[in-house]
């Protein structure tokens, strides 16, 4: 085969398709066959043969490989498959599933995988994963991807793809089934908000299979950005005006590739997804909790967890952070983000049951340990939320806010405190501590917090507001991204 030697930096640095706090993201139409073939040739060069755990000759053998629903999906894994079949590896096509349902049969398997999604960004940007067969790579092992040099071919560098493999869902749907089959869920009546999750038909297999009557909603061919840290305004509506319509206990929903979860209760009230992990890592006795900076102060005052400990944003850092926890301590380590994505760093047992771990975003696990909690209790979901203090979260961004523009804002915040306390809360008393952990996080005397970062995945500049009452920790962030986008 006739090749060509292109370094991944340039092609980074050309199509501006780059690496976010979850793999690589970029605009579709910059996506090229030469851009995607060389970040797989380059993870399938820098991070699956440099493994340590099996001999040199097998370890590109074997790829799972899968996508969400986006219409560009399915040819950029025709690409991914062609990089992996002309490295000398053995393709397992899942078909679309959930990125969660890919990462725990690669674990199962021993095997690497790769996942073509943009997750919650508009249609017009797509992305793809990429896990070794210890999880989902490291920050390390992104640079090394990003460094590399590798052979494309001079043809064509995409391949039809094959039938999807039914083991990888079947598996991943056995999972739960068989943890949660004694949790007594008979009489429940759940909402799917389906729209163009690819989750949708496999969650209503799950619940199904555990007794739980199942309502869909809201279906689509046509791709839905659904954003679980930012829920859209007539998402919010068409919830509450869906739980008066058919009088459900729960109306559960994802992001696109299904790994964080959107819970909302019997009122059609979503919760926030930092709040949906603090309770999931309650129902699941956790001794640690590894969560980011923008995750709800909650989790420390609930005082539920043994220890807590603080990250930058992304699921590589909570990761990072699960896995130094495990060398302190035996107990149950978790992790989640204020997405609502839940990461298990330890085996968790109840009772006789067992579920392993699975270090990589999840959002199944937080919907079933949610409901399972509250029949449990004997309460609704909004009870679960209700006894909890009164600390309250929430989150917006300003879209189209390139990344130069939002550090160059933040620069000038960090060595200008009375400009930074006009622009991000002006009413809130003074400045009592500034964390930098990741983006610009303020604590005012008020009790208030406000913290301004920019994506790691998209051209857009994220607010998240706390405080002790919603309307106030929205009127934090709403009127914080309005000083901004005055004055920037």
């Amino acid at each position: 085969m006739n090749t060509k030697r292109i370094n991944v930096d340039a092609l980074m640095a050309s199509s501006d398709v780059r690496f976010g706090t979850s793999g690589v993201r970029g605009l579709v139409k910059r996506m090229t066959e030469e851009v995607c073939y060389a970040y797989t040739a380059a993870f399938l060069q820098e991070v699956v043969v440099k493994s340590d755990s099996v001999n040199q000759a097998d370890k590109a053998n074997l790829v799972i490989l899968g996508h969400d629903l986006r219409p560009s999906s399915p040819y950029i894994a025709s690409v991914c498959a062609a990089a992996i079949t002309n490295a000398g590896g053995q393709v397992i096509y899942a078909g679309a599933l959930p990125t969660p349902a890919l990462a725990c049969y690669a674990k199962h398997h021993h095997a690497s995988a790769i996942v073509v999604t943009g997750s919650h960004i508009p249609f017009d940007r797509n992305g793809i994963k990429f896990y070794g067969e210890h999880g989902e790579i490291s920050k390390a092992e992104e640079l090394a991807i990003e460094h590399a040099t590798v052979n494309l071919p001079a043809t064509s560098m995409t391949m039809a793809l094959p039938l999807a493999d039914k083991q990888v869902e079947s598996y991943y749907i056995q999972r739960y089934v068989d943890f949660f089959g004694d949790a007594n869920f008979k009489g429940l009546r759940v909402a799917i908000y389906e729209h163009s999750g690819v989750a949708r038909d496999l969650l209503r297999t799950i619940l199904e299979a555990l007794g739980i009557e199942v309502i869909t909603l809201g279906r689509t061919n046509e791709f839905v950005p659904i954003d679980t840290e930012a829920v859209r305004p007539e998402d919010v509506i068409q919830a509450s005006n869906w739980a008066k319509e058919y009088a459900f206990d729960a109306i559960f929903s994802t992001d696109g590739d299904a790994d964080r979860p959107l819970i909302g209760d019997e009122l059609g009230q979503w919760m926030r997804g930092d709040m949906v992990g603090i309770l999931c890592a309650k129902y699941l006795a956790a001794d640690v909790v590894v969560t980011p900076v923008s995750s709800t102060s909650l989790t420390e005052q609930s005082a539920w967890f043994n220890q807590v400990v603080r990250t930058k944003i992304g699921s590589p850092y909570v990761i990072s952070g699960m896995e130094h926890a495990n060398t302190q301590t035996t107990g149950l380590i978790v992790g989640f983000e204020a997405n609502g994505g839940f990461l298990l760093g330890s085996d968790v047992i109840i009772g006789n049951k067992k579920l392993e771990a699975l270090a990589t975003r999840d959002a199944i696990l937080p919907m079933l340990a949610i409901l399972a909690m509250a029949r449990k209790q004997g309460c609704q979901l909004s009870a679960l939320v209700a006894s909890l203090p009164n600390r309250y979260t929430f989150s917006d961004r300003l879209q189209n806010f390139p990344k130069e523009q939002s550090s160059a804002l933040l620069n000038v915040l960090q060595h200008d405190a009375a400009r930074a306390q006009l622009m991000m809360a002006p009413n809130a008393g003074g400045i009592v501590s500034i964390d930098m952990t990741d983006g610009f996080r303020v604590s005012f005397s008020s009790g208030d917090i406000v913290h301004l970062r920019p994506s790691g995945n998209a051209p857009e500049l994220r607010c998240y507001a706390e405080s002790d009452t919603q309307e106030n920790a929205q009127l934090l962030c709403t009127h914080c991204l309005e000083r901004v986008a005055t004055h920037v």
